[in-house]
Protein backbone atom coordinates (compact mmCIF):
# COMPACT_ATOMS: atom_id res chain seq x y z
CA UNK A 1 0.00 0.00 0.00
CA UNK A 2 0.93 3.68 -0.39
CA UNK A 3 0.00 6.78 2.45
CA UNK A 4 0.17 10.08 0.58
CA UNK A 5 1.37 8.21 -2.84
CA UNK A 6 4.75 6.80 -0.79
CA UNK A 7 5.54 3.31 -0.13
CA UNK A 8 7.39 4.84 2.65
CA UNK A 9 4.17 4.30 4.79
CA UNK A 10 6.49 3.50 8.25
CA UNK A 11 7.17 7.45 8.19
CA UNK A 12 3.47 8.26 7.48
CA UNK A 13 2.26 6.13 10.21
CA UNK A 14 3.12 3.74 13.11
CA UNK A 15 0.89 0.79 14.84
CA UNK A 16 0.59 -0.88 18.00
CA UNK A 17 -0.92 -4.14 18.81
CA UNK A 18 -4.23 -2.13 18.89
CA UNK A 19 -3.99 0.89 17.24
CA UNK A 20 -2.55 2.51 14.03
CA UNK A 21 -1.85 6.41 13.75
CA UNK A 22 -1.71 7.75 10.50
CA UNK A 23 -1.54 11.19 8.99
CA UNK A 24 -4.64 12.87 8.30
CA UNK A 25 -5.82 12.89 5.01
CA UNK A 26 -4.72 9.26 4.80
CA UNK A 27 -7.67 7.36 2.16
CA UNK A 28 -10.65 5.58 4.17
CA UNK A 29 -9.92 2.46 1.70
CA UNK A 30 -6.27 2.29 3.49
CA UNK A 31 -7.40 2.85 6.90
CA UNK A 32 -9.97 -0.06 5.83
CA UNK A 33 -7.15 -1.99 4.87
CA UNK A 34 -5.08 -1.21 7.75
CA UNK A 35 -8.04 -1.87 10.21
CA UNK A 36 -8.34 -5.07 8.28
CA UNK A 37 -4.98 -6.58 8.18
CA UNK A 38 -3.71 -4.96 11.76
CA UNK A 39 -6.93 -5.96 13.21
CA UNK A 40 -6.69 -2.61 15.30
CA UNK A 41 -8.53 1.06 15.24
CA UNK A 42 -7.03 3.46 13.00
CA UNK A 43 -6.58 6.76 14.45
CA UNK A 44 -6.27 10.03 12.38
CA UNK A 45 -4.08 13.02 13.30
CA UNK A 46 -0.88 15.68 12.14
CA UNK A 47 1.81 15.61 14.33
CA UNK A 48 2.22 19.44 14.59
CA UNK A 49 1.13 20.27 11.25
CA UNK A 50 3.04 17.18 10.01
CA UNK A 51 2.13 13.91 8.09
CA UNK A 52 5.08 11.91 8.61
CA UNK A 53 3.48 10.72 11.71
CA UNK A 54 5.66 7.22 11.97
CA UNK A 55 8.32 9.25 12.40
CA UNK A 56 7.46 11.23 14.98
CA UNK A 57 5.46 9.18 17.30
CA UNK A 58 6.33 5.34 18.58
CA UNK A 59 3.92 3.47 20.83
CA UNK A 60 3.04 0.36 22.22
CA UNK A 61 -0.19 -1.10 24.32
CA UNK A 62 1.20 0.59 27.52
CA UNK A 63 1.66 4.22 26.26
CA UNK A 64 2.87 6.52 23.22
CA UNK A 65 5.64 8.78 22.86
CA UNK A 66 5.31 12.35 21.45
CA UNK A 67 8.15 14.76 20.32
CA UNK A 68 8.48 17.86 23.09
CA UNK A 69 6.81 20.29 21.33
CA UNK A 70 3.72 18.64 20.71
CA UNK A 71 0.55 19.02 22.96
CA UNK A 72 -1.11 15.59 23.72
CA UNK A 73 -4.32 16.39 22.43
CA UNK A 74 -2.60 15.40 19.29
CA UNK A 75 -3.38 11.88 20.25
CA UNK A 76 -6.58 12.96 22.48
CA UNK A 77 -8.57 9.71 20.98
CA UNK A 78 -5.97 7.35 22.60
CA UNK A 79 -7.04 5.45 25.79
CA UNK A 80 -3.31 5.38 27.07
CA UNK A 81 -0.97 7.98 28.03
CA UNK A 82 0.35 9.83 25.58
CA UNK A 83 3.69 11.52 26.75
CA UNK A 84 5.85 14.63 25.55
CA UNK A 85 10.03 13.39 25.67
CA UNK A 86 11.81 15.55 27.21
CA UNK A 87 14.98 15.33 24.06
CA UNK A 88 16.66 17.26 21.59
CA UNK A 89 15.92 13.97 19.48
CA UNK A 90 12.31 14.38 19.26
CA UNK A 91 11.77 12.67 15.99
CA UNK A 92 10.85 9.61 18.36
CA UNK A 93 9.61 7.39 15.48
CA UNK A 94 13.29 7.36 14.43
CA UNK A 95 14.91 6.82 17.68
CA UNK A 96 12.94 4.46 19.05
CA UNK A 97 12.20 0.59 18.64
CA UNK A 98 9.68 -1.08 20.67
CA UNK A 99 7.29 -3.73 21.20
CA UNK A 100 5.22 -4.59 24.15
CA UNK A 101 8.07 -5.95 26.40
CA UNK A 102 11.56 -4.14 25.31
CA UNK A 103 12.71 -1.06 23.22
CA UNK A 104 16.18 -0.59 21.69
CA UNK A 105 16.68 3.37 21.63
CA UNK A 106 18.98 5.81 19.66
CA UNK A 107 22.51 5.72 21.56
CA UNK A 108 22.93 9.63 22.27
CA UNK A 109 19.37 9.74 24.38
CA UNK A 110 20.65 10.78 27.67
CA UNK A 111 19.87 8.65 31.07
CA UNK A 112 16.69 10.89 32.24
CA UNK A 113 15.09 10.42 28.62
CA UNK A 114 16.08 6.44 29.19
CA UNK A 115 14.11 6.33 32.00
CA UNK A 116 11.45 8.19 30.27
CA UNK A 117 10.65 6.44 27.14
CA UNK A 118 10.92 2.88 30.16
CA UNK A 119 8.38 4.76 31.95
CA UNK A 120 5.87 5.67 29.38
CA UNK A 121 6.06 2.21 27.57
CA UNK A 122 6.17 0.26 30.35
CA UNK A 123 9.64 -2.00 29.45
CA UNK A 124 13.30 -2.20 29.77
CA UNK A 125 15.30 0.27 27.67
CA UNK A 126 18.47 -0.48 25.90
CA UNK A 127 20.50 1.83 23.47
CA UNK A 128 21.96 0.37 20.48
CA UNK A 129 22.75 0.83 16.93
CA UNK A 130 21.73 -1.20 13.64
CA UNK A 131 23.99 -1.38 11.20
CA UNK A 132 25.74 1.25 12.41
CA UNK A 133 22.60 3.67 12.49
CA UNK A 134 21.76 5.52 15.44
CA UNK A 135 17.84 6.11 13.84
CA UNK A 136 16.62 2.28 15.57
CA UNK A 137 13.36 3.02 14.53
CA UNK A 138 13.64 2.93 11.26
CA UNK A 139 16.19 0.43 10.61
CA UNK A 140 14.24 -2.46 11.79
CA UNK A 141 10.68 -3.48 12.82
CA UNK A 142 10.02 -5.48 16.19
CA UNK A 143 6.55 -7.16 17.19
CA UNK A 144 6.07 -9.31 20.27
CA UNK A 145 6.32 -12.51 17.58
CA UNK A 146 9.42 -10.69 15.20
CA UNK A 147 12.37 -8.81 14.40
CA UNK A 148 13.42 -7.97 11.05
CA UNK A 149 16.34 -5.69 10.62
CA UNK A 150 18.89 -3.79 8.12
CA UNK A 151 20.66 -6.29 5.79
CA UNK A 152 23.95 -4.61 6.83
CA UNK A 153 23.37 -5.41 11.05
CA UNK A 154 26.55 -6.55 12.51
CA UNK A 155 27.05 -9.88 14.69
CA UNK A 156 27.58 -7.77 17.30
CA UNK A 157 24.18 -5.38 16.81
CA UNK A 158 22.40 -8.48 16.30
CA UNK A 159 23.43 -10.53 19.67
CA UNK A 160 22.89 -7.55 21.54
CA UNK A 161 19.31 -7.04 19.68
CA UNK A 162 18.61 -10.99 20.78
CA UNK A 163 19.01 -9.90 24.42
CA UNK A 164 17.15 -7.05 24.18
CA UNK A 165 14.31 -8.21 22.80
CA UNK A 166 14.49 -12.19 23.64
CA UNK A 167 13.69 -13.12 19.95
CA UNK A 168 15.46 -13.98 16.93
CA UNK A 169 17.09 -11.09 14.38
CA UNK A 170 17.05 -11.75 10.77
CA UNK A 171 17.20 -9.24 7.85
CA UNK A 172 15.61 -7.90 4.93
CA UNK A 173 14.59 -5.25 2.93
CA UNK A 174 11.34 -4.02 1.88
CA UNK A 175 10.40 -1.82 -1.41
CA UNK A 176 12.53 -3.37 -4.00
CA UNK A 177 15.76 -2.63 -1.62
CA UNK A 178 15.54 -0.77 0.90
CA UNK A 179 17.62 -1.12 3.82
CA UNK A 180 15.34 0.62 6.60
CA UNK A 181 12.74 -1.49 6.92
CA UNK A 182 10.91 0.35 9.33
CA UNK A 183 10.04 2.97 6.92
CA UNK A 184 8.72 0.24 4.63
CA UNK A 185 5.98 -2.41 7.42
CA UNK A 186 3.73 -1.23 9.25
CA UNK A 187 3.44 -4.67 11.43
CA UNK A 188 1.83 -6.13 14.78
CA UNK A 189 1.05 -9.93 16.21
CA UNK A 190 -2.12 -9.99 14.51
CA UNK A 191 -0.52 -9.38 10.50
CA UNK A 192 1.74 -6.42 8.52
CA UNK A 193 1.21 -4.21 5.40
CA UNK A 194 4.45 -3.29 3.43
CA UNK A 195 4.87 -0.47 1.05
CA UNK A 196 3.86 -0.66 -2.63
CA UNK A 197 7.26 -1.86 -4.22
CA UNK A 198 7.66 -4.54 -2.03
CA UNK A 199 8.68 -7.49 -3.68
CA UNK A 200 7.42 -11.10 -3.10
CA UNK A 201 10.92 -12.71 -2.27
CA UNK A 202 11.07 -9.43 0.37
CA UNK A 203 7.71 -10.59 1.86
CA UNK A 204 8.30 -13.73 2.23
CA UNK A 205 11.43 -12.80 4.28
CA UNK A 206 8.75 -10.54 6.44
CA UNK A 207 6.40 -13.47 6.73
CA UNK A 208 8.98 -15.85 7.98
CA UNK A 209 10.69 -13.32 10.58
CA UNK A 210 7.90 -11.59 11.64
CA UNK A 211 6.47 -15.41 12.62
CA UNK A 212 3.21 -15.27 10.02
CA UNK A 213 4.56 -18.50 8.02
Amino acid sequence: MDIYDSPLIGVFATCTEDIAIVPAGTKPEDCKLLEEMLDVQVISTLANGCTVVGALIRGNSNGFLIPGNMGENILKDVDLPVKPLPHKLNAIGNIVLSNDHAALVHPDLSDKAVEFVSGTLGVDVSRGTIAGIKTVGMAGVVTNKGLIVNPRVSDSEIAHLEKVFDLPVGTGTVNYGTHMVGSGILANSNGYVTGSQTTGHELGRVDDLLGFV
